[in-house]
């Protein structure tokens, strides 16, 4: 398996961030969302400045390269009672299946777990069967969760958990 540098993003990386968003989000979501409500959560979720307040506060980036190239990213938080949050994590279609996301949930993992985190928790749709490549890697579902995002959209996910 080819291996992925992986390293800390900073604020020039949110066009990066932003383009491997753009360029994921069709592929996973086209047949589970609308086209308005997809165009609604990239503009609300990676806009410039939400990616900047995301990064000034605690949420943490890290950008995945493939040799010189930006191929994909991961973001998560430390939250309260030991429950470190994965908000994001996206490859660009053509990187997919390389072992490359598995690498990233491991840098988060392992970040996690040295940062005194006891669980790894993570949303996903409850369409998107990225489930599966989650639960193969040990995560284990906890709850249902329905969240209202405006524009009349709702987010209608699982909660999956892993014991760090």
């Amino acid at each position: 398996m080819p291996t992925l540098l992986i390293r800390d993003a900073d604020f020039t990386d949110i066009p990066t961030i932003q383009y491997i968003a753009r360029e994921a989000w069709l592929p996973t979501y086209g047949d589970i969302l609308s086209a308005e409500q997809s165009r609604f959560m990239l503009d609300w979720m990676y806009n410039s400045e939400t990616l900047s307040a995301g990064m000034s506060a605690k949420t943490r980036f890290l950008i995945g390269n493939e040799d010189t190239r930006s191929v994909g990213f991961a973001a998560f938080e430390h939250k309260e009672g030991g429950v470190v949050k994965l908000h994001k994590i996206y490859l660009l279609p053509d990187f997919q299946g390389k072992g490359y996301g598995r690498q990233l949930l491991d840098e988060v993992t392992r970040q996690a777990a040295s940062g005194g985190g006891q669980y790894l928790e993570l949303n996903v749709n409850r369409q998107n069967t990225a489930r599966d490549f989650y639960e193969k890697l040990g995560f284990y579902f906890l709850r249902d969760e329905d969240n209202y995002i405006g524009n009349g959209y709702w987010m209608n996910d699982y909660v999956l958990r892993k014991v760090l």
